[in-house]
């Protein structure tokens, strides 16, 4: 998005879309607009490092971010990966501590941010709104919550084969034919995302591909059956 795009960015309308913001009214969101601003960066900017002050929380309108912390001798793990429409940090805004975790683009990013105090004022004005916040960071504590469970309870493989199938709802009876998953940053970030070594992420693949259940085509992985792959996972 350029600057003549930038510059033309309808905030209050960009608000409405999102699922905190969309019961919102119209004045309602143009007073969180006020507190908004554009944020453009290069691939592998920092967004905020940990140990800053948390001023505001993050929502990405285009491109890929990365949460992670490091350890003294520069280990990462990543926590989570956020895309398009999806917010970061709203949970830390709540509390008198600096990030506990860093932000990093994983591609070139425009990052919409939301300072602390157009949050606290609507809050003020219009108790309702705390509860979209809330429910934001139910669902955020509700991933975290399965992250853990996966990584005590299931096979490296099985969270591999959870993370192609994430979007897909296996509940329902019907032919699923292929199904395509793109793969938004390489699999070496994802491996880190999962706990998994690249190596191991790289061969659990071809095990997969070998099994005729997968097609794999750079960062295109296509689903040949989707009940076998998933029953698969569970043995």
């Amino acid at each position: 998005m350029n600057q003549m795009h930038i510059d033309r960015f309808d905030m209050p309308r960009h608000l409405g879309t999102l699922p905190m913001f969309s019961n919102m009214s119209t004045p309602e969101r143009e007073n969180i607009a006020r507190g908004c601003r554009l944020r453009r960066f290069s691939r592998g900017n920092m967004v905020f490092r940990a140990g800053e002050q948390c001023e505001s929380f993050h929502f990405v309108v285009t491109g890929q971010v990365k949460l992670f912390v490091a350890s003294s001798t520069g280990v990462e793990k990543i926590i989570e990966l956020i895309g398009p429409g999806h917010s970061f940090a709203e949970a830390m805004m709540f509390l008198p501590k600096p990030y506990m975790l860093n932000a990093q683009t994983l591609s070139d990013a425009l990052v919409m941010t939301v300072s602390k105090q157009a949050v606290f004022s609507e809050i003020e004005r219009d108790p309702r709104f705390s509860m979209h916040m809330l429910s934001g960071i139910s669902h955020w504590l509700h991933r975290l919550l399965l992250d853990v469970e996966g990584y005590t309870l299931h096979s490296g493989m099985q969270r591999l084969i959870g993370y192609l199938l994430r979007d897909v709802e296996l509940e329902h009876e019907r032919d699923f034919g292929i199904v395509t998953v793109s793969l938004p940053v390489s699999k070496a970030t994802i491996a880190s995302r999962l706990s998994l070594t690249p190596e191991y992420f790289s061969r659990v693949l071809h095990q997969l591909e070998s099994e005729g259940l997968i097609e794999i085509d750079r960062r295109e992985i296509r689903i040949l059956d989707v009940r076998k792959l998933a029953s698969y996972g569970s043995h």
